[in-house]
């Protein structure tokens, strides 16, 4: 269609768009090579998979290409073919291609900041960030010289164009011929987009078996209206499944795997709630949870991470409880979120807080609520960010965020909120004034400044404010230890449980779509005097930290978390699950099963990589206990959507 389009036996004037088009594919495989350049892996550089990735490449180019002329068709449909009108024509022409290359341009450099932030192609967080202008642009402003960027996008569109404007104008202004003659080509052009959306579809793309070839192959264009329209997946519809009353058994199996005792299973339309009776009376201690923004464990050095960066994090390992393999469900807070508020595997998609249907659920606040404790979120920024106001309010939980915070007592802000050190002052406080009233207090804190523009107050560590990521990480380390500093001169400090663990890794790239390495996070409980320090091996989730928590303070409650108590039960059955965009994985026994749409499914070595036999009887049982956690907690979330007539038949 496009050969018709540019013979010599139309008009002239479609001519026009063949520039677009030359110019449209150029800029991205120039894009594709200044990512794979970018990245260094100079494994995807040799020519048998270099040419690969180039012509896989072409096809979502020229899928994505079929829509940019489409504007550039309906031009040439509309001027006449007098002689004014081919003129007309020139000039409008012109100066749609003038934008259509700022455009370009601009969307290049977009990926390329949206790539070293996710090491991919633009996503269904690309798809959110239109959501949050204001601090997704504001953050671009902090972190890059904004202004110099367009000047130069600005002059190099100029520069183009002054190159291209004697062939172009040549084009432009040539022989339209008839308006039915324009009709029908430009219909042919409408016609593409069309045919491109049913005909191009995953399958090229998923020919590489290496994420970063899959990325590279990608467009950036098509893959953003991709992740518009898959930000919610039918978990049945798409992934792997079993019967649900095998699901549903193979998941009651394993919550029922505790240490010495029986959970005594609950009739209930949630088919995994259950009695957790304690073996004590209550423990009436305050919790403070801190989860930390980007914090993997290479950062951290009593987990094998970089020297000297945290080492008040390192010292609350030593003297409280180090949970050594505790891993992150996912690479965005929001996510975290959902793990360490409602203890669920993550499901492809949005994460719950994301969700329209985010309210009504069992949450680590809300059974400490049930036990006279009142649940706090505390944030640094407008928790209006990621839809957190909105789902912890709609929980039970009183949310403090950046607004609560008066002017003067600001030290430091960026886009994404006020330094920690202030936050922390602000939750002192908060703290005061609830246990001064007599209250059991549950404080869920999000820090923010281990994130881009990596700035924080003068004068606090030995790292200058604004050069990197490491500067962060020590910083948000060293404002936690004044916190804790501050905290252990209050009253209720000796009967308050200090819980550290980070939202998720800063590291999205990996060897395969679901590296342990980029989930591993620090894990640690601190409460001198109350916790004896120890070491903890076990390889777990971020979904246990509730069920761990409420089993330290010796909470019985009817449950209906997915997680388990890592100090008992986790003993028992050691594994983690982990997510990115679209595929979920469950690791277990040095094995992970990833699980993506199409019904794709495989198992690996989490060392290694390497792919098990799908034929193998060990490979057979852990893909079984992968597709039953994930297709339950699917489950769950959709009987939430769905009229309580309907979940009750």
């Amino acid at each position: 269609m496009l050969t018709q389009l540019f013979s010599n036996k139309i008009s002239l004037r479609y001519k026009s768009l063949f520039w677009v088009a030359m110019l449209f594919l150029l800029a991205n495989t120039l894009v594709r090579l200044g990512l794979l350049i970018f990245d260094a892996d100079w494994a995807n550089a040799v020519p048998w998979k270099l040419l690969p990735i180039l012509s896989i490449g072409l096809i979502y180019d020229f899928a994505a290409l079929t829509y940019v002329l489409v504007p550039f068709a309906l031009i040439a449909l509309l001027w006449p073919n007098s002689p004014s009108g081919r003129r007309g024509h020139g000039i409008f022409s012109s100066v749609a291609l003038i934008a259509g290359l700022v455009g370009m341009l601009f969307v290049a450099l977009s990926e390329g900041v949206f790539w070293n932030e996710f090491s991919s192609r633009f996503n269904f967080i690309a798809v959110d960030y239109l959501i949050y202008t204001r601090e997704v642009l504001g953050n671009i402003q902090q972190s890059y010289p904004v202004g110099w960027m367009l000047a130069a996008i600005g002059l190099l569109a100029l520069g183009l164009f002054f190159f291209l404007r004697r062939p172009y104008w040549h084009a432009a202004t040539a022989d339209a011929r008839n308006f039915s003659h324009r009709l029908k080509l430009t219909g042919a052009v409408l016609l593409m987009p069309v045919m491109s959306f049913f005909a191009i579809g995953d399958a090229p793309r998923e020919l590489f078996s290496v994420p970063s070839a899959r990325e590279l192959a990608g467009n950036g264009y098509y893959e953003f209206m991709r992740a518009y329209r898959n930000n919610d997946l039918d978990f049945g519809a798409f992934y792997k499944v079993l019967p649900t009353r095998q699901a549903e058994n193979i998941v009651r199996a394993d919550l029922d795997q505790s240490a010495g005792k029986t959970n005594q299973f609950i009739k209930s339309t949630n088919p995994i709630e259950r009695q957790i009776t304690a073996a004590g009376v209550i423990k009436p201690m305050n919790v403070v949870l801190v989860s930390i923004e980007s914090l993997g464990a290479d950062f951290v050095e009593s987990y094998g991470g970089r020297k000297g960066l945290t080492p008040n994090l390192d010292r609350f390992a030593r003297e409280g409880i180090m949970f050594s393999q505790t891993y992150a469900t996912g690479l965005r807070t929001v996510r975290g979120l959902e793990a360490l508020t409602l203890s669920i595997p993550p499901t492809p998609g949005h994460a719950v807080p994301m969700r329209k249907n985010n309210k009504g659920f069992q949450t680590l606040g809300g059974v400490l609520k049930q036990n006279g404790y009142e649940p706090l979120y505390i944030y640094g920024g407008y928790s209006y960010f990621d839809n957190m106001g909105d789902f912890f309010g709609g929980n039970g939980y009183t949310v403090i965020d950046r607004s609560a915070v008066a002017a003067e007592n600001i030290s430091h802000e960026t886009i994404w909120g006020v330094a920690d050190e202030d936050m922390f002052r602000h939750t002192i406080k908060e703290m005061d004034a609830r246990t001064a009233a007599g209250k059991k207090v549950f404080a869920h804190i999000m820090t923010t400044s281990n994130h881009r523009p990596f700035t924080y107050p003068a004068n606090r560590i030995d790292i200058p404010s604004g050069s990197g990521r490491e500067g962060a990480v020590k910083y948000t380390d060293w404002a936690i230890g004044q916190f804790i500093q501050e905290a252990s001169t209050k009253a209720w400090f000796k009967n308050t449980l200090f819980v550290l663990i980070a939202d998720h890794t800063s590291n999205g790239r990996g060897r395969t779509d679901l590296p342990p390495e980029n989930y591993h996070i620090p894990f640690v409980i601190y409460a001198p005097g109350m916790v004896m320090p120890s070491k903890i091996d076990t390889v777990a989730s971020q979904i246990d930290l509730a069920p761990t928590v409420l089993a330290m303070l010796n909470v019985s409650y009817a449950s209906q978390f997915f997680g388990q108590d890592i100090l008992t039960d986790g003993k028992q059955l050691q594994r983690a699950y982990m997510s990115n965009y679209l595929t979920v994985g469950y690791m277990q026994d040095g094995w992970i099963a990833e699980l993506s749409p199409k019904r794709r499914s495989r198992v690996l070595e989490s060392a290694s990589g390497k792919i098990i036999s799908a034929e193998d009887p060990r490979a057979i049982n852990i893909m079984d206990q992968a597709v039953a956690h994930f297709q339950l907690a699917a489950d769950v979330l959709r009987r939430k959507e769905l009229p309580p007539q309907v979940v009750a038949r």
